[in-house]
């Protein structure tokens, strides 16, 4: 029988950035499922924090050189890649100069919001499943962690759902406790349009993309959503429970594994 495959789209995976509940979930549980039994891979940003030469990342030439188009601009999509040797696991990395180059991830020295992380998130997103495209791999579980990871959802069940490698893949995604203060860009309604997401798929977001309305898009275009931490904005918590799509409520360090690895394989038998 063939493996299950998973492919983990994360925000933050230690070593790379600094031990939290997400990075190291991004660190330990695509090596959880692989010693379970699954074939993974692994994406996060290369935020401008990461020290390329001592976590000794290098580009991938055959899967670099691509554009994206982010409002009318053309932006190069670089790909690097690292291993951790001891989860015998690669990460990749979604890299360009503009979004990812500056030394922070989501604010700047003062704790200020990025103006155009709405920008950074859809070029993440996108750049992600181009790149998966470029590897022809197609992932039966696609499990987004953290908001950054939030528009994966939307493009996959909209833009690249005749897409054969996607056409099969569950998507999941981990809402943590990782609220951004001030709303994205108002125009993220029409940066984030490409062929098959319409006005009326994007109307959550339509007059206040905030946390709470950004991580509603990305549930609404999910088949199974997890509380990823155990204190998890009121709100949000509530529009989950409200939910009859599969959920996963939060697990401790000892048992997520386990409980998501059954979680993937119950929405496989849907």
């Amino acid at each position: 029988m063939e493996k299950t495959k998973v492919l983990f789209i994360s925000q933050e995976i230690t070593p790379y950035l600094p031990e939290n509940t997400m990075s190291k979930a991004g660190r330990y549980l695509p090596q959880g499922i692989q010693d379970r039994g699954k074939e993974i891979r692994t994406f996060m940003p290369r935020f401008g924090k990461i020290n390329e030469r001592r976590n000794q990342l290098h580009e991938v030439i055959r899967l670099s050189g691509m554009n994206l188009i982010i409002n009318d601009t053309d932006r190069p999509l670089i790909i690097k890649v690292a291993s951790i040797q001891s989860a015998r696991m690669q990460v990749y990395f979604i890299d360009n100069e503009d979004y990812f180059h500056r030394k922070f991830k989501l604010r700047d020295d003062e704790g200020n919001e990025f103006e155009d992380n709405d920008e950074r998130a859809i070029f993440f997103a996108r750049g992600v499943l181009e790149t998966v495209k470029k590897l022809r791999w197609a992932p039966d579980v696609v499990h987004c962690q953290g908001w950054f990871t939030g528009l994966v959802p939307l493009y996959l069940k909209k833009a690249y759902n005749e897409e054969p490698l996607f056409a099969n893949s569950k998507v999941v995604y981990s809402v943590y406790d990782d609220d951004f203060k001030k709303p994205l860009n108002t125009e993220l309604k029409n940066k984030v349009k490409v062929e098959g997401i319409t006005n009326k798929d994007l109307k959550t977001i339509k007059d206040n993309p905030d946390f709470v309305n950004f991580n509603k898009l990305a549930i609404e275009n999910s088949d199974g959503v997890i509380k990823a931490s155990d204190n998890i904005n009121k709100d949000l918590e509530k529009y989950i429970d409200s939910l009859s799509k599969p959920k996963l409520e939060y697990q401790t360090e000892e048992e997520y594994i386990d409980a998501y690895s059954k979680f993937y394989d119950d929405l496989l038998k849907e």
